[in-house]
């Protein structure tokens, strides 16, 4: 499927490490029925062309996350299979082979990396009830330790700056808190108490701040992670009925913004003026193409694009904004477990991540 542009993105700020590179690739896991679990690789300055689809493994029931690793080559899709049970695979970016395809017991959910390429760090699932992450060999899927802290582990993210950052549905209060895991001693701190169960969570390029999805809140928390203060931004319209939870957050790379998807059937995206991070000022609010709601969103390493993804196990397509113009300029199949992979003289130059997470150098 090809994304038809309607706007070139604008000049960039400076991020994190960026370097220029020969190819730019969107890698996206593929969540419609038809194709579910494959991987779709796109040509993000040919106008997301489709440049192939990679066949990977049977049996994909839930797409719970994606990861990455640029020393390694290797790319990690965790996923529950048609029988409910976690499973994760590895594919050679440069081959496309599948270098293993492991289940991961109790579960998984959206996995982070470090950035060695060596551990992976994997949430046990949100409708579990394990009160641990694993740590996983990313060479063979073997578990090579636990950390424990609290129940039903959701979204775990190794932002630009670390530490490691983990979210948890857990109802008994633990949820109401942002976990910290220091890769080195896998001591456990936290950042809290929010106001309500965290939902997805976007760390800055300095792990300065981080941004939340908070049940129950029309609009976003924001930490302060030096000091521990805890902000509320509210979107300024009425809420609806049944808030819920608002699914997908994230800055952009240099951020100057924060895009926020809102509930299941609402068909926008809301932005957030970051200038000074803990006093947000919404700043437009963008209409969906599908007219239903979004469960994810991220963007390229550069941020050219936003990527809005459909809601969770859809068929409806996966949304390119300009995020400069803040103008919809194409579709690509429906996922939202992606992330960028840059390729210069054949090699793998650099990789983005599943989350928006902030890439600034200040």
């Amino acid at each position: 499927m090809l994304a038809t542009h309607l706007a070139a993105p604008g000049k960039n700020a400076q991020v994190a490490g960026y370097v220029l590179p020969s190819l730019r690739s969107l890698y996206a896991v593929n969540q419609s029925q038809q194709n579910r679990g494959t991987i779709s690789v796109y040509d993000i300055d040919a106008g997301h062309r489709l440049i192939k689809t990679i066949q990977t493994v049977p049996s994909v029931g839930d797409i719970r996350g994606v990861a990455v690793s640029a020393l390694t080559g290797n790319l990690f899709v965790a996923y529950r299979n048609n029988s409910g049970i976690g499973m994760i695979y590895c594919l050679d970016v440069y081959n496309d082979v599948i270098l293993w395809n492991r289940t991961v017991s109790p579960g998984v959910d959206r996995l982070a990396i470090n950035p060695d390429g060596r551990l992976l760090y994997v949430p046990t699932w949100e409708g579990g009830s394990a009160d641990y992450i694993n740590i996983l060999d990313a060479g063979t899927g073997d578990v090579v330790r636990s950390v424990y802290f609290s129940n039903r582990s959701h979204d775990t993210q190794y932002p630009l700056s670390g530490p490691i950052f983990q979210e948890t549905k857990a109802s008994d209060g633990s949820g109401n808190y942002l976990y910290l895991i220091d890769p080195s001693t896998h001591t456990v701190s936290r950042i809290g108490p929010y106001s309500g169960i965290l939902g997805p969570f976007a760390v800055s390029g300095t792990s300065s701040y981080v941004v939340n999805n908070v049940t129950t809140i029309w609009g976003m928390q924001v930490a302060n992670l030096q000091t521990g203060q805890i902000i509320t931004a509210k979107i300024p319209s009425d809420p609806p009925a049944d808030i819920g939870l608002l699914h997908g957050i994230g800055w952009t790379p240099d951020e100057s913004e924060v895009w926020e998807s809102s509930t299941a059937n609402d068909p926008h995206v809301y932005i957030w003026d970051m200038l000074n991070p803990m006093v947000p000022v919404l700043k437009d609010r963008l209409k969906l193409r599908s007219g239903q709601g979004s469960h994810w969103l991220t963007f390229d390493i550069k941020g050219d694009y936003s990527y809005v993804a459909p809601n969770k196990s859809s068929d409806d397509d996966t949304e390119i904004f300009n995020a400069h113009t803040h103008t919809s300029v194409g579709v690509i199949g429906s996922s939202e477990d992606m992330l960028e992979i840059d390729f210069a003289n054949g090699k793998i130059s650099q990789v983005g991540d599943q989350y928006g997470i902030g890439r600034a150098l200040r």
